[in-house]
């Protein structure tokens, strides 16, 4: 059976965290299991954008500085990485480690942060929607990857874990290709596994110590967990995030799809389970994204539930007194939906695909999603 290690932090006070990280490896049979001498490990961690550690929109320095030390204590050489959202240029991951307190982590241990903009296109016949992928380089430039993302909600796939995680090696405004391709969110996240596939993380190690809850992954608020969640199988590092805040599994298409495919147990009773139990940590009123559950059209031919979900599926609202005009909803849009006027975003729902990387990657929490009106008042 796989190993699922489940530890208790409620603090980012460093030497806490420390304790946990150094428990985690225990658990999962040691560090040396994973990490030896001279072997360079990317951190691939989430960086969405530029955010405060308090913000919880990213994955803590002081969780990062906690890991890359005990790396470095097993020999390892740690390059820390990811692409942001917007352009993958020097100066956007130099701002971006920065706000996020990354840089500082860099100059306490000697980590090397990724200023390596070149990528690679690259071939996976084993995909089962995509065969090719553009890749940054630190993916082939290091002998181990560890996924190290942040427990949040998200308003187009639910969820975003261990393996959504990993959309970030996809470069830049590179993403919006993806999006515009796989519309649908059940393809998007058969992707997602298809990527998770190719990239082959050794281990997954979340932090889960203050998540997101509500509008993420970066509209909602900071919501305490108090979980360090890690596996070799980043898909069952998704599958106990979601039992704890509420999520099914026919909700999260990337958990969905691995348990199909056979990458993941459909139930955490077919895991051996190291550390404290999960029922210790389940948040029965975690805020979820407000694009759940109303997918009653599972069994009609696929083009009339596209047709039926696309009138009953959550909408972007833009919030104009709170906008101040910065157009990064506008460039980020994959299908070109949204026309600035008069500083001001409005966007074309007939072009709108859904994707919700507006309110994704709006510095002021200045898009909200919701459904239609009319749904909300049946829903009441």
């Amino acid at each position: 059976m796989e190993i699922l290690s489940l530890l208790r932090c409620d603090t980012y006070e460093y030497d806490k965290v420390k304790v946990a990280i150094d428990d985690t490896f225990k658990q999962l049979g040691g560090i040396e299991k994973y990490i030896k001498p001279g072997m360079k490990v990317l951190l691939k961690i989430n960086l969405l954008m530029k955010k405060r550690p308090e913000e919880a929109t990213t994955t803590h320095p002081v969780f990062v500085e906690a890991l890359v030390r005990a790396i470095q204590s097993a020999g390892g050489i740690v390059v820390i990485g990811d692409s942001p959202g917007g352009p993958y240029t020097v100066n956007a991951l130099r701002g971006v480690y920065r706000a996020c307190g990354i840089e500082q982590v860099a100059k306490n241990t000697g980590a090397l942060l990724n200023y390596d903009i070149s990528v690679k296109e690259v071939s996976f016949e084993k995909g089962r929607i995509t065969k090719r992928f553009t890749v940054i380089n630190p993916v082939f430039d290091t002998d181990f990857i560890i996924t190290v993302p942040k427990l949040k909600t998200h308003g187009m796939t639910m969820f975003t874990g261990a393996v959504k995680n990993l959309f970030g090696v996809i470069p830049g405004i590179n993403k919006a290709e993806y999006h515009f391709r796989m519309a649908d969110k059940k393809d998007f996240c058969e992707m997602l596994v298809d990527l998770c596939e190719y990239v082959k993380p050794g281990l997954a190690i979340m932090d889960g110590i203050i998540g997101m809850e509500g509008s993420g992954p970066s509209g909602g608020s900071p919501r305490q967990i108090g979980a360090v969640i890690a596996s070799e199988n980043p898909y069952l590092v998704d599958l106990a995030a979601i039992n704890i805040i509420g999520l099914k599994t026919n909700e999260v298409y990337t958990v969905y799809n691995s348990i199909a495919r056979g990458l993941c147990p459909a139930q955490l009773e077919d895991v051996t389970m190291v550390g404290q139990a999960i029922s210790e940590f389940v948040i029965a009123d975690y805020k979820l994204p407000s694009g759940r559950g109303i997918s009653f059209v599972d069994r009609l031919p696929a083009k009339m539930q596209r047709k039926i979900n696309g009138w009953v599926s959550p909408n972007p609202i833009f919030i104009h007194e709170t906008c101040v005009g910065c157009k990064d909803c506008a460039k980020a849009c994959p299908p070109r939906a949204i026309e600035m006027k008069q500083q001001k975003p409005y966007v074309d729902m007939d072009k709108c695909i859904k994707c919700f990387c507006c309110q994704e990657l709006c510095p002021k929490k200045a898009v909200e999603i919701k459904r239609p009106w009319w749904l909300r008042k049946i829903l009441q």
